[in-house]
């Protein structure tokens, strides 16, 4: 089994999701002898955001490409390999204004790519990069699962819907949610993630 874990919480020690996913890839691991894991911390390690002189490189000769253009094709190439290899994907990703990190959307921008993860055909997108597991550890300040906070859910809604794009419809959420709620409610939402994480 190849694990992608991938953490984006820019909080670093004072973050929820990333405890809660290594708890998972540490919970996944002692289940499954010899997985192999790739791990990418997008907060300290930050994918540069795609450019024109990035997206440049796609309309440009290769003899032609700048030093940024060589450099960051290679690390789209190497982030896509990695994503394809992978069998499981554990993904960090707290709530920040009703959406994703910017850090990981940046990941996302380098993987979903036409011809290598999904293609475009006469009847649709078709998803090339399906067959995989995702857990998406999902860290929240308020409540969001309810009727209410899914009108402001902007979070979990695009990245089943990245993934289902590129064909990877096996995507489990681990929520914790009111985590900034007060003590009783961050153990609870703790607690609660835990549970899930064991049962995952």
């Amino acid at each position: 089994m190849n694990i992608l874990h991938l953490d984006s919480s820019i909080l670093a020690t004072n973050s929820v999701s990333r405890g809660l996913t290594q708890a998972l890839v540490s919970s996944l691991t002692a289940r499954h002898a010899g997985a192999q894991v790739t791990y990418h911390d997008l907060a300290a390690n930050e994918i540069p955001h795609l450019s024109g002189e990035i997206l440049g490189a796609a309309f440009t000769d290769k003899a032609d490409w700048s030093a940024l253009q060589q450099a960051e094709a290679a690390r789209s190439d190497a982030l896509i390999a990695e994503f394809l290899a992978a069998d499981v994907l554990v993904i960090g990703a707290p709530m920040y204004n009703f959406g994703v990190p910017s850090q990981l959307k940046a990941w996302i921008d380098r993987v979903a790519v036409a011809g290598r993860t999904f293609k475009y055909t006469e009847t649709g997108p078709v998803g090339l990069a399906g067959g995989k597991k995702v857990y998406v550890v999902s860290a929240r300040g308020g409540v969001y699962s309810n009727e209410q906070g899914q009108q402001m859910d902007f979070q979990e809604d695009y990245l089943k819907t990245v993934l289902g794009f590129l064909g990877i419809t096996d995507v489990s959420f681990v929520r914790a949610e009111g985590v900034a709620m007060g003590p009783d409610a961050k153990a609870a939402a703790l607690a609660a993630a835990e549970a899930a994480i064991a049962a995952a």
